[in-house]
């Protein structure tokens, strides 16, 4: 995919991981909206800033009606509220369905008649590689991630014939303001951006920017206790 002539959409990228990667994607010449809830935070030379809040049907629709020339969308866009799913506020969890899953969705059925009324392009939906492993403490998240993961598996077939590849970058911790309490070790945004870029330049459909997520997936077909060794 040629990214110079594409027009790409990130959703949740005023900061962060999307920041890097519509910088990434600026410095290969596509042009880029950023979407973000509070448009005017967008600092990113270049960058076209959009109202977009992926939770909201609204601003979602919104969003497609003003654009219109879009052929390649990223959903970027996340939250992350540290909530178990036994102790954990329910409302915190169905935030982290609502953003990871219902949100990816939301923004995939608006902008697909788009991009294939552009002649086709892809999607990159970013995952983790909690996408195949749990971790209690922040079950939340990680079920959500586990939807989102399934959501990209249906619509890569889903979409295939209407010339949209659907990508999906798996990724562990980074140093943004998400994993900011997070002490284990972190990859560079900028550098997973160019990661993830790369593979969507490829015409990849799955992305495995760093070790976490090579094991993650691994380690899925050793069975659960490979996963969760604790109970052996």
């Amino acid at each position: 995919m040629d990214l110079s002539t594409s027009t790409v959409l990130v959703t949740g990228a005023n900061r962060g991981f999307g920041r890097a990667l519509a910088a990434e994607l600026l410095g290969r010449g596509a042009s880029v909206y950023v979407g973000a809830r509070n448009p005017g935070q967008v600092d990113l030379p270049g960058a076209k800033p959009i109202a977009l809040d992926v939770t909201d049907p609204a601003s979602v629709a919104a969003a497609a009606q003003a654009t219109g020339d879009v052929t390649v969308l990223i959903n970027n866009a996340g939250s992350a509220t540290g909530s178990d799913l036994l102790a954990g506020d329910l409302d915190d969890i169905r935030l982290e369905m609502d953003t990871h899953y219902f949100g990816t969705l939301s923004v995939t059925r608006g902008f697909v008649p788009q991009i294939v009324a552009n002649g086709g392009g892809a999607i990159l939906n970013i995952l983790s590689g909690l996408s195949w492993v749990s971790f209690p403490e922040i079950g939340a998240y990680c079920a959500a991630k586990s939807a989102q993961w399934s959501l990209t598996n249906a619509l890569r077939v889903q979409l295939a014939d209407q010339g949209i590849r659907v990508a999906g970058l798996h990724v562990g911790y980074m140093d943004t303001d998400m994993a900011r309490t997070v002490t284990m070790a972190k990859s560079d945004p900028a550098d997973i951006a160019r990661i993830a870029v790369d593979g969507l330049a490829a015409g990849a459909y799955e992305i495995l920017a760093d070790d976490t997520s090579r094991q993650a997936q691994a380690a899925l077909g050793a069975g659960v206790t490979a996963l969760y060794p604790q109970l052996v």
